[in-house]
């Protein structure tokens, strides 16, 4: 994905009101469920044997090796609790918006002879439903890094520099060299 991608991916993952299953045959069973109980294809997504899964789902293992728990942990999270995920997707998209917090370069576009070279910055802003709207769905629709980027961008441009149009009207935003971006639904 990237790093804006990701960062909405794990904002989505928690507003789970349930934790996700601890052992590892728990976890096997449900991806094994929500595989329509392939064991094929639960081996082909974790890169084991058939036979390992159906192992697993008997609880004949208990204990996998690290790299698979934290490949079973992924896969469970990823789909873990859709519709509670989706809910508050949509109630940030429609109604409450979205808070994101980074550390990133940001650098403008304005009038000739403004200071305005870019610099680190961290910010946390509150951004409302119609820039969390359009990031959500440019997720969804699979858009590019450099499009949830562009979109960020903007959002942060218009509430945060230009306070929502009480101030520099013709400022740009260039928002680069993330450090880190933390988004909260």
């Amino acid at each position: 994905m990237g790093i804006i991608g990701d960062s909405l991916e794990r904002a989505a993952q928690a507003v789970g009101t349930r934790p996700i299953p601890r052992s590892a045959g728990a976890q096997m069973r449900y991806l094994v469920k929500q595989h329509k109980g392939s064991t094929k294809q639960v081996a082909a997504l974790l890169g084991v044997s058939q036979r390992t899964v159906e192992r697993y789902v008997k609880d004949q293992i208990k204990r996998p090796k690290a790299d698979l728990a934290a490949r079973m942990e992924t896969e469970v999270r990823r789909r873990w609790q859709p519709l509670v995920r989706k809910r508050a997707r949509d109630k940030a998209a429609k109604s409450t918006g979205l808070v994101i917090e980074t550390r990133a370069r940001f650098g403008f576009t304005a009038a000739p002879g403004t200071t305005d070279d870019g610099r680190m910055r961290r910010i946390t802003q509150h951004l409302p439903p119609e820039f969390a709207g359009r990031l959500l769905a440019a997720q969804d629709a699979g858009a590019a890094e450099a499009e949830l980027q562009r979109i960020a961008a903007e959002g942060l441009q218009e509430v945060y520099f230009k306070d929502s149009g009480g101030r520099a009207q013709q400022l740009l935003v260039e928002f680069t060299d993330i450090d880190y971006i933390d988004v909260n639904l």
